[in-house]
């Protein structure tokens, strides 16, 4: 998430409309306790102003990173057993500065160190979920993640769920922890054998590339996904509403710190927009209903630079 706004301004220059999101690594555990537990991935889809109650969320994600670090130790433990010792601070400085690191981090540790040819092979070989040096971080579970996109007011969607073990009983359980929707639309073309489920459960029929910038050759492209404009019409239809909610939230929260409001007239989008006229000194509203009023008619507009007309 600390990289949306660097993505928003870049992407104005080019005319590209950003949705804030973000993908949240988590575990499943069958309920009925049959199966074993495997790794799924939550995107989180949030409107303009971005998610509501982003403390909660930060907390929840800061966890989660903090348990990438204990897992990279351990995975650096399996491959030092494998004859491939690597030190943690090269891994971390491959990652970056306040990065936490990952698979990804960890093979291309091991193509500078010569252990394999390319981050391919160090998954196919290694690092694969169940693989030798595969290791689990301090993943939430599914559900709770799921609850968490609800109540941060965003849109939940349950990503690649045709590499599942068990993908009907996943969808099932999320759904009633309130998953929005499913991705079926896959970068090879196909049409995922999950199409119809999702309509049986309602569910919003998604897509995504799943890039990860894995220097791969077989790795989908950005943007390869041919994602009907059908598709993000009834996305924005169910997100409107539930982002127009986190926009209420959020409102009368926000202070005179941000851009435009200490003295500069400068309006860069419709957020700086609504927070200038919210909390100019010189507005005068006493009526608790019609601060309720104001705040709703500037969700409105601060929705509208992400509409339908977008698609």
């Amino acid at each position: 998430m600390a990289g949306v706004p660097e993505a928003i301004e870049s992407a104005e220059q080019c005319s590209i409309r950003i949705i804030p999101g973000v993908e949240i690594s988590a575990v499943y555990s069958p309920s009925d306790g049959v199966g074993a537990e495997e790794p799924v991935h939550i995107l989180a889809y949030y409107g303009p102003l971005g998610p509501a109650k982003p403390q909660e969320l930060d907390r929840f994600l800061g966890s989660i990173r903090d348990g990438r670090y204990t897992r990279a130790k351990e995975m650096l433990l399996k491959l030092r057993r494998l004859d491939m010792p690597m030190e943690l601070e090269d891994v971390c400085t491959i990652a970056g500065n306040g990065v936490a690191p990952g698979r990804l981090h960890v093979a291309r540790a091991m193509v500078e160190a010569g252990y394999v040819e390319n981050t391919r092979q160090a998954f196919n070989r290694f690092l694969y979920d169940g693989g030798p040096a595969y290791a689990t971080g301090s993943e939430p579970t599914g559900e709770s993640v799921v609850q968490l996109v609800c109540r941060t007011g965003g849109v939940s969607v349950l990503a690649h769920p045709w590499a599942l073990k068990n993908p009907v009983a996943v969808i099932k359980e999320f759904k009633a922890a309130g998953l929005h929707g499913v991705e079926v639309y896959r970068s090879d073309g196909k049409l995922s054998g999950l199409s119809d489920m999702a309509d049986t459960y309602g569910l919003l029929k998604l897509g995504g590339s799943d890039y990860h910038g894995r220097d791969d050759r077989d790795e989908p492209d950005v943007g390869s996904v041919d994602l009907p404009v059908l598709a993000v019409s009834k996305f924005l239809d169910v997100a409107q509403p539930i982002w127009h909610g986190a926009t209420k939230e959020i409102m009368p929260n926000m202070t005179e710190t941000v851009p435009g409001l200490n003295g500069s007239t400068e309006l860069s989008s419709g957020k700086d927009f609504c927070n200038l006229c919210l909390f100019s000194p010189g507005l005068e509203v006493t009526e608790a209903s019609e601060v309720e009023v104001l705040i709703t008619e500037f969700a409105d507009i601060a929705l509208s630079e992400i509409g339908p007309q977008d698609t």
